[in-house]
């Protein structure tokens, strides 16, 4: 069976890897355990930004590494980039919440949307069987439900943690 692997990068590092000892992992040999034999890896996707180094000079060339490293190790890897986004909000003083200050929110942009489109897309275009998504971003929900619903195609569901799955997924 056809398999693609779409990756939710930050959803995953942030609920599995940061609090952990281990940074980096290999998503092929993850999930040729998670599956069964008779899924085939055709594609895996994974969706990422580039991280800022303003509190940490070495996080970009840590990430860079890492990416550089998947690459090599998994040819069926392609690596797709969002980006950051930097606005002034203002959100309630920890000292006093009646208060409000303004300070700058970084979000990171078009990593989920784009996971989202690359999903239907390629099922549309016919280019898997089965797709298995790792996140735990309940904004997945509908590109999961037309991909089974509409398509009729296989689609699966893996979170980056047990403890707290997204209760619209």
């Amino acid at each position: 069976m056809k398999t693609y692997i779409y990756i939710d990068g930050f959803n995953f590092y942030y609920l599995a890897l940061k609090r952990s000892n281990f940074k980096w992992l290999d998503f092929k040999a993850l999930f040729q355990k998670i599956l069964s034999v008779n899924h085939e890896i055709i594609k895996i996707k994974y969706f990422t930004a580039d991280v800022s180094g303003k509190y940490d000079q070495n996080k970009p060339r840590r990430q860079q590494i890492y990416l550089k490293a998947l690459q090599a190790h998994i040819p069926e890897i392609e690596i797709i980039k969002g980006h950051f986004q930097t606005h002034v909000v203002y959100m309630p003083k920890a000292s006093n919440p009646k208060q409000k200050i303004k300070v700058l929110k970084t979000e990171e942009k078009c990593t989920d949307v784009s996971l989202a489109v690359h999903l239907v897309n390629d099922g549309w275009k016919g280019l898997y069987d089965c797709a298995v998504v790792l996140s735990n971003d309940g904004d997945m929900l509908e590109a999961l439900k037309i991909v089974h619903d509409e398509l009729k195609l296989c689609v699966g569901l893996v979170t980056p943690r047990k403890a707290r799955i997204s209760k619209s997924l």
